[in-house]
C-alpha cells in the first residue's frame, strides 16, 4: 500500500497536437471510493482514440481541462474501497476503463472494470487489453448473424492491436480469417496469431488475391479499420448478405448505395462505450476465456518512458505498418 500523495503524471490543458501532453510532477495521487480500486499503473496503453480526445476533435469539448489521457492500464493493487471484494493490495491486475487517467503512476478504477493478470502476460501486454481486445470482441458482437461453419472474416488492417485481437477471436470462433497489414513483418504478425492468409493491403492487386482465397464470392464478414480508405472497396467484395463492421475511420468517403442493394449487405459501426450491459457481460466473458485459456495474447509492438507520451501518439498515427500495441512504462 503506497503512502504517496503525489505521483507523476501526463496533464493536458489545452486540445491540440502531441505537445500538449506534459509530464507534472506534483499530481495528486486519486482516493478510491468505497467501489473502487487504487493501482499503481507499471504500463499504460495508448491508443488512437487518445490522440482523437487530446485533438479536441472527438466531440470532447466537454471535457473539464486539465485532463490526463488514457484509459488502458496494468499494475498492482495499491489501496481498495470498504465494498470492493474481488481484489487486494498486491494484485497484478489489468484495468479497461478508469477514474482519473492512465497516463501516470497511480490510478482508480471501479472493481467492475479491472480484471485479474494471468501470470503469463506481462505488465505491458496487460495494458493492452482494454481497448483493443474489447473493441474486437465487440466486432463480432455486431456480426453475430454471420457466424456459420466455414464462414470467412477479413480482418481489413489486421496487424494493429485491435486487428490482432480480432484474428485470434476470430479463429477461436471458428471462422476462418483473412488479415491485411501493410508491410511484410505485419504480415508474419497477422499469420502468427491464427490468420489462415495475409496480404498486403498496400499491393496493387490484393483484392484479387483476398477474393480468390473466397472462392470468388467474397468474406461473408469485413471487419474495417480504416474505412475511409477501404469502404468503397469493402462494399464491392463483401459476399451477398454479408456485413462489414467499421472500426475505424479518419475521415469521410463517398459510396455507391447501389452496392448495397446488390449484395444486400450491410454496413455497421460501434463506439465501445454505448454496449449495453448484455453485451459487456459477453466481451468480459470472450476476453476472460481468451486470456485464461491463452488463445488471447497482446502483441506488443513498442515500449515508451512517460515523458515520450508525445512520440507515441505521433508515431501511434503516422508510421509505415502497425504491429501492435505501443505501449507507456512508469
Amino acid at each position: 500500500m503506497s503512502g504517496r500523495k503525489e505521483m507523476r503524471a501526463i496533464r493536458v490543458a489545452n486540445y491540440g497536437g502531441p505537445e500538449v501532453l506534459k509530464v507534472d510532477p506534483k499530481v495528486p495521487v486519486p482516493v478510491p471510493s468505497d467501489t473502487q480500486v487504487l493501482v499503481e499503473v507499471k504500463a499504460a496503453g495508448v491508443n488512437p482514440v487518445d490522440t482523437y480526445i487530446r485533438s479536441g476533435s472527438f466531440g470532447t469539448t466537454g471535457r473539464p481541462l486539465p485532463y490526463t489521457p488514457g484509459s488502458d492500464v496494468a499494475g498492482i493493487v495499491s489501496k481498495v474501497g470498504a465494498k470492493v471484494t474481488k481484489f487486494k493490495p498486491g494484485d497484478k491486475v489489468y484495468v479497461i476503463r478508469n477514474v482519473s487517467g492512465g497516463y501516470a503512476e497511480f490510478t482508480v478504477a471501479e472493481e467492475t472494470n479491472v480484471g485479474k493478470l494471468p501470470t503469463h502476460l506481462s505488465f505491458s501486454q496487460g495494458a493492452g487489453i482494454g481497448v483493443p481486445c474489447y473493441s474486437a470482441s465487440r466486432a463480432y458482437i455486431k456480426a453475430k448473424g454471420n457466424f456459420k461453419p466455414g464462414n470467412t472474416v477479413l480482418v481489413h488492417g489486421a496487424s494493429g492491436a485491435v486487428g490482432l485481437a480480432c484474428v485470434q477471436i476470430g479463429k477461436a470462433k471458428g471462422l476462418t480469417v483473412i488479415g491485411t497489414a501493410g508491410t511484410k513483418e505485419g504480415m508474419d504478425l497477422v499469420l502468427k496469431h491464427g490468420a489462415a492468409q495475409a496480404f498486403n493491403h498496400k499491393e496493387q492487386g490484393y483484392i484479387d488475391k483476398v477474393l480468390e482465397a473466397t472462392n470468388g464470392t467474397g468474406p461473408d464478414i469485413i471487419i474495417e479499420m480504416l474505412a475511409n480508405v477501404n469502404l468503397d472497396t469493402d462494399m464491392k467484395i463483401i459476399n451477398k448478405g454479408g456485413i462489414i463492421v467499421v472500426v475505424g475511420s479518419r475521415g469521410n468517403v463517398e459510396i455507391a448505395p447501389r452496392l448495397l442493394m446488390f449484395k444486400e449487405s450491410i454496413v455497421t459501426g460501434f463506439a465501445l462505450w454505448n454496449a449495453p450491459p448484455e453485451e459487456i457481460v459477453e466481451m468480459h466473458q470472450v476476453i476472460s476465456e481468451g486470456l485464461t485459456k491463452g488463445w488471447l495474447v497482446p502483441s506488443v509492438q513498442k515500449e515508451y518512458k512517460l515523458e515520450e507520451a508525445p512520440l507515441a501518439h505521433e508515431e501511434i498515427i503516422n508510421n509505415t505498418g502497425t504491429t501492435g500495441n505501443r505501449i507507456l512504462i512508469m
